[in-house]
């Protein structure tokens, strides 16, 4: 589960986004100003931080300036002002996307799982082993140790898996699944995919609720 930190002195924004957020399977911190929010990240590890510009004692830019002095906790800044120039501020500070209020909620937490999936992307791109716990993948050489032990998958398998693994926290249809892995031809239908992860499940032991039912959509890895 992802945790949020949430930066804003408005508690009404705060209140809407948290619902948003925990709706969506997010874990949530808040903070009512910028020297609160430094003082929790320190304490602290956060997946991504939602930070208002306009606040008391320590506003947004100054805030996220101090933080990069210590973190690289994705940002997703907030402002009432849309202006370019504090756009391309908030930018040269390292801050991954920028939303001007007011906002769609919705829009906001599809801004947040496209942070953190372009994040999770990264960090897997850099990797030719992937550690979750005791799974382990080696891309490369295409096998998968479950608590040490080199477990058998067949090629769609190891497919779908290195794909689940690669849009870490994604929430991934079926329809997508089909067509980024067995390609837009397949004229099967999305009980191929269930199937499959029944398979990958049974062959992950102890670590097939890694594997997360999208009730009516899809799939996601959650490790």
């Amino acid at each position: 589960m992802s945790k949020l930190l949430i930066v804003d002195d408005e508690i009404k924004i705060r209140e809407v986004i948290r619902e948003y957020a925990e709706f969506n399977g997010y874990e949530v911190d808040e903070a009512a100003d910028g020297m609160e929010a430094i003082g929790l990240c320190k304490l602290n590890e956060y997946d991504l931080i939602i930070l208002d510009v306009m606040m008391p004692k320590l506003d947004g830019f100054s805030t996220c300036k101090e933080l990069r002095k210590f973190k690289d906790t994705p940002v997703i800044m907030l402002s009432a002002r849309g202006e370019e120039y504090d756009k391309l501020f908030g930018f040269e500070l390292g801050v991954d996307d920028y939303v001007v209020k007011p906002f769609s909620p919705k829009e906001l937490m599809a801004r947040v799982h496209a942070v953190l999936a372009r994040k999770a992307s990264v960090q897997l791109a850099e990797q030719d082993v992937l550690n979750f716990k005791g799974l382990a993948i080696n891309i490369p050489a295409r096998t998968v140790l479950v608590d040490g032990e080199k477990i058998e998958l067949t090629p769609k398998e190891y497919d779908l898996l290195f794909y689940l693994t690669k849009n870490c926290n994604l929430a991934l249809s079926r329809d997508k699944l089909l067509s980024d892995i067995w390609g837009y031809d397949f004229f099967g239908d999305d009980r191929t995919i269930d199937t499959h992860i029944k398979n990958l499940r049974n062959n992950l032991g102890p670590y097939r609720d890694f594997i997360v039912t999208l009730r009516g959509v899809g799939y996601k890895f959650e490790a």
